[in-house]
């Protein structure tokens, strides 16, 4: 992106920011449009929940805030960008996938560890004790969490069916953060982290034959037209956040302030709802398709547990901040 367009964006975060050498009667009238980035389509379930947040807070400040949400990446910031996008004032707001962020903050890579965390309900344990740091982390990159959101089961998507790991030897799998790159390779597939928006042309084009990610972004991508098969191995999590830069923040009346976060934290228990839901429409979608759902054998899953085993401890020891968590997380379900 050039940097005339995100000097344009930084510069036109509202009108009431604009206006704010106008009259005073003129700036109480106008609203302040905050436009909040993400890079995932109008039909996925993260983004309906952004604009139907968008609606509710704009009902809330009777208009005052007037959050403008920007689908399909079309303020040219991709996912690994949204981070430090918000944190330099480019946009004033951004759905933020959380595992996609370990370039600037290693921590935020947590979730992706493969097989933490098994259930929805062990992810819930998992955020609780990884919410506290990663406020922290936001607040040093300008920012303030206003609610936290995962993503589903995770599948491995191919164009073959695979019933033990020695299948998955050589095959060219997309990626959309390290940690599942760092986990594939482990197990001896050909991994590489590509951009969701330059996913489908590498499906197209053949450069890769798998896709690690979930049901819900294989809709979006309409995979049956390129692959066959999607394992039920949940390996995986991974979050959106959306954020808002603490200096736009500020600029917000308190009262309204104490409105959005109230909102966030309502809404916030739906979202998780919705994308579950997501999970389970997107699966019948792909099997309305062409594509088979695979059961994955449990002795494959059990040499997958094991091959990918040693990353956990990996981790810890690459990013020391991670221990506490993951410690206090591990003890809370009596796991060692």
């Amino acid at each position: 992106m050039k940097f005339g367009r995100r000097t344009a964006i930084r510069a036109g975060v509202g009108a009431g920011v604009a206006m704010l050498g106008a009259p005073v009667v003129v700036r109480a009238q106008a609203a302040l449009k905050l436009p909040l980035s993400t890079v995932w389509p109008d039909g996925n379930f993260h983004t309906i929940n952004c604009k139907r947040f968008a609606e509710e807070v704009k009902k809330a400040t009777s208009g005052a805030v007037d959050i403008e949400v920007k689908s399909g990446g079309q303020l040219g910031f991709k996912g690994p960008e949204h981070l430090r996008a918000v944190r330099d004032g480019l946009v004033p707001m951004a759905d933020i996938l959380d595992v996609q962020q370990i370039g600037d903050e290693p921590f935020m890579g947590i979730p992706g560890i493969p097989f933490l965390a098994g259930s929805p309900d062990e992810l819930k344990v998992l955020m609780k004790h990884l919410r506290p740091d990663y406020a922290k982390i936001d607040a040093k990159n300008n920012q303030t969490v206003l609610y936290v959101v995962p993503w589903p089961n995770q599948y491995l998507h191919l164009r073959v069916k695979a019933e033990t790991v020695d299948a998955l030897k050589g095959i060219k799998i997309r990626t959309a953060d390290k940690n599942a790159q760092e986990m594939w390779n482990t197990v001896g597939m050909a991994a590489v982290v590509i951009p969701w928006g330059e996913t489908i042309p590498a499906l197209s084009s053949g450069a890769v034959s798998g896709v690690s990610t979930s049901a819900v972004s294989g809709v979006d991508g309409k995979f049956w037209e390129f692959l066959k098969f999607f394992h039920a191995t949940n390996h995986q999590w991974s979050s959106q956040l959306v954020t808002i830069n603490n200096d736009t923040w500020k600029k917000i009346k308190p009262e309204h302030q104490k409105a959005i976060v109230e909102l966030a934290r309502k809404l916030e228990p739906e979202f998780w709802v919705s994308a579950f839901q997501a999970d389970k429409d997107s699966s019948k979608k792909m099997i309305e398709g062409g594509m088979t759902l695979v059961a994955v054998p449990e002795p494959m899953m059990a040499d997958l547990r094991k091959r990918t085993a040693e990353l956990l401890a990996d981790y810890m020891k690459r990013v020391p901040s991670s221990q506490a968590p993951i410690k206090a997380y591990l003890a809370e379900l009596k796991r060692t």
